[in-house]
């Protein structure tokens, strides 16, 4: 009798349907950092903004969306690090749509490809935020083509940890190593690398060496099959 092939275990558990990735905590955490800097006529006009988006939808939405930044302000947004206030204010909005599953989906696709860069990093961000499961990953694909580094870092979050296959994963990640973007940007490197990715970052040293081009300092950080020494992360990056 031939026996029966156990199925080798998933190095990767993506997260379920139409679920978030970030828990109520965390997402409390981040509407608590957007209030703390906001001045109280921000506080006032936030606690409008939402109840319309929840009250009428995507109509409401239309004009307080790409608005964020001159609403609410483009500072950086403390303790969370590479956010800026704009992106906390875009997340909280998408937050209150009453849609859900596909046509939430549906949404916040629309409203990527029909923002500038600003808008587009702020859905991004917020990817992980809502409840949408793997069904935006068109979104970070398209990110991860451009030549925005802004945009490619704000993709490979913790949407893109939970939800991209381990091909796209890795391809994305020597993304990072030849725009520049420090690795340590990606959320779950430790976590992901594996040894197919370690030889992909050899053989892209071999060849920056071999042209005369300056190899990333960072690569290490993949380029080896040990798991390197992991440094603390601000909230937003996990």
């Amino acid at each position: 009798m031939t026996p029966v092939r156990t199925p080798e275990p998933s190095t990767h558990t993506q997260a379920p349907a139409y679920a978030t990735v970030h828990d109520i905590l965390t997402a409390s955490t981040l509407k608590e950092s957007l209030l703390a800097v906001l001045t109280p006529d921000q506080r006032a006009r936030l606690a409008v903004d939402t109840r319309a988006v929840a009250e009428r939808g995507t109509p409401a939405l239309d004009v307080r969306f790409p608005a964020a930044g001159r609403t609410y302000g483009r500072g950086p947004l403390p303790g969370w690090a590479h956010w800026a206030v704009e992106d906390a204010a875009r997340t909280v909005l998408l937050q209150q749509l009453p849609l859900r599953e596909a046509d939430l989906a549906a949404e916040v696709i629309a409203r990527y490809w029909g923002g500038d860069a600003a808008e587009r990093r702020g859905v991004l961000l917020a990817l992980p935020f809502l409840a949408l499961g793997p069904a935006a990953l068109a979104l970070t694909d398209d990110a991860v083509r451009t030549n925005d580094n802004r945009l490619i870092a704000a993709a490979l979050g913790p949407y893109a940890r939970a939800h991209l296959d381990q091909y796209r994963w890795r391809q994305a990640v020597l993304k990072c190593l030849f725009t520049g973007i420090p690795l340590r940007r990606v959320a779950g490197l430790d976590q992901r690398r594996d040894p197919e990715l370690a030889r992909m970052a050899r053989d892209f040293a071999k060849e920056r060496q071999a042209a005369g081009r300056e190899v990333p300092a960072d690569l290490w950080l993949v380029a080896t099959e040990e798991a390197p020494q992991e440094a603390p992360q601000e909230a937003g990056e996990n």
